[in-house]
Parts: structure tokens; C-alpha cells; sequence
């Protein structure tokens, strides 16, 4: 691992500029809903994707990527062993858990998942508190619990698993356990366009190419809110908005995520890293 990107802080807007500096290669072992678009998002944040979950591949091809997904929206039992393969080859990968609680093999493959200590872990609200043993998940993939409602559940998962805990809603909130963030912005035709929360997850995996989890998660966020208002400043619909989005995240600048963070809290513990 660059030893820079795991150690130093990185601003939203100096990530932005790394992470397009390094265009670095990202694996996607993600649902078959999502996979096109997930890539054309990638490729408008100035990545390279690779949609490579193939058991017998997975694995060596984790091993060279600079960051990896694993979001499990249709977790076949082959994709499964891809993604098994996959988390034990290293260390930069996003766990984006699709559903759970509300699905018993989904909740059981998350489960075994986080043994293999993902380094950012992404969700809805109802997801992050059924990941944490603290809900029931929510209504198929749709949260219905608010980002507030997570915000115990996301540090205490934090402070269990290592993982850095991206909880995204109407306002996003990051936590490692001991730091809180919150990132405002965005727009709701987000929710309203297939594979919004997973392509995040994706870019969120690339930023860990360049820089520490915590600042990957964040930066990410930041990076979707401003291109989420940028694209429905031009949009009359879902469909015009999809379109939009990968322009506009082709187009934000890095001084565009300036002040879209705040720290809300740094949590006293005996227990934190």
C-alpha cells in the first residue's frame, strides 16, 4: 500500500486532484443492475474500472487494484466466491451491504465479510444499523430510518471492525469511531436514478488509491454532493439527471468541495485507534 495515502490527511479538494493524478484502477464486484452505470461513473471521475469478479481472477485481480468494491445488491453464489477471493487479497476494499437484515444470504455473507476487516464499509441508515446488529434493515434496499438514527450504530461498528462507516442520506455522516463528519449537499433525484448509492461506493473505492479511508469516505461524499446539484440544475427528470451527473462529475473542480465538511465531534475512548 502507498504509504502516503494510508497515513497523511488528505483535504476533499486535494484528494480530488491526487485521485485524478493518479487515475488509479478500481475491481467492481457489484450487482448486475449497476454495473454499467457504475462504470460510466468511474470513468467520469477519471478512473479506470475493471467489473472483474470471476472466481479465479478475483483474487489476483484485487492484488493489483488500487482500491476495490465488493456491494452485494445480487450475490450469486459464484460472484460470492469472487468476493471471497477478493477481501483476502487486500486491504483497500468498500463493503456496500446491500440490503441486509432485510435478506437472510446477504446477511450472512456481510457477516463473514467484515471478518476480513474491510477498510470502508457504506450504506443507507437502516442498512448500518442492521450491519451493526442494531435494526431489521429496511425496505428492500430503501432505508427507512433516518442518517441521526445511525449515528450510535456507525461509530460503535466502526470501533468493532476498524472499518471507516459512510452512512449516506439527505446529509452524509463518516465516522471512524472517534471522529465524526458530516457532508450536506446533494440532491434527492440521487435516489431516483438506479445505482446512485452503489457507483459512491465505487468512487469511494478509488479515492482509497490515494489517500486514508477516513478521507476517502469523505471526499467522496463531497465529491457526489456538489455533482448531484450541479446535474439537477440541468436536469427535468431521473433520466435527463443520470445523464448529468457523469458530466458533472467529469466537470467539478476541486475547489468545489471546499466547506462541504464539518467535524462534528471527536469521541473520548479507551477503545478507539
Amino acid at each position: 500500500m502507498n504509504t502516503r495515502a494510508a497515513t497523511v490527511h488528505l483535504s476533499p479538494s486535494d484528494a480530488l486532484t491526487a485521485l485524478r493524478d493518479a487515475a488509479p484502477l478500481v475491481q467492481c464486484i457489484t450487482n448486475a443492475v449497476v454495473t454499467g452505470f457504475t462504470a460510466n461513473v468511474l470513468l467520469a471521475v477519471g478512473v479506470a474500472p475493471a467489473m472483474c469478479d470471476l472466481p479465479g481472477e478475483a483474487g489476483m485481480f484485487a492484488g493489483i487494484a488500487d482500491g476495490v468494491l465488493v456491494n452485494l445488491g445480487t450475490p450469486g453464489a459464484e460472484q460470492r466466491d469472487g468476493a471471497r477471493e477478493a477481501v483476502r487479497a487486500t486491504e483497500r476494499w468498500v463493503l456496500d451491504p446491500v440490503a441486509v437484515g432485510a435478506l437472510p444470504v446477504r446477511t450472512a455473507f456481510a457477516a463473514e465479510l467484515l471478518e476480513h476487516r474491510p477498510a470502508i464499509i457504506r450504506g443507507n441508515a437502516s442498512e448500518i444499523l442492521a450491519l451493526a446488529g442494531a435494526g431489521a434493515g429496511g425496505r428492500g434496499v430503501d432505508a427507512t430510518e433516518g442518517t441521526d438514527a445511525a449515528a450510535g450504530a456507525a461509530r460503535e461498528l466502526a470501533l468493532r471492525t476498524g472499518a471507516v462507516v459512510a452512512v449516506s442520506g439527505p446529509v452524509d455522516l463518516v465516522t471512524d469511531g472517534t471522529e465524526v463528519v458530516r457532508i450536506g449537499g446533494g440532491d434527492a433525484l440521487l435516489t431516483r436514478v438506479t445505482g446512485g448509492g452503489c457507483s459512491l461506493g465505487a468512487v469511494m473505492a478509488a479515492f482509497l488509491g490515494v489517500c486514508r479511508p477516513l478521507d476517502a469516505a469523505v471526499a467522496a461524499s463531497a465529491l457526489y454532493a456538489a455533482a448531484s446539484e450541479r446535474a439537477a440544475a440541468r436536469a427535468s427528470g431521473p433520466g435527463s439527471f443520470a445523464v448529468a451527473l457523469l458530466d458533472a462529475l467529469d466537470a467539478v473542480q476541486p475547489a468545489d468541495l471546499d466547506g462541504r465538511t464539518v467535524v462534528e465531534a471527536v469521541v473520548a475512548t479507551a477503545d478507539a485507534r
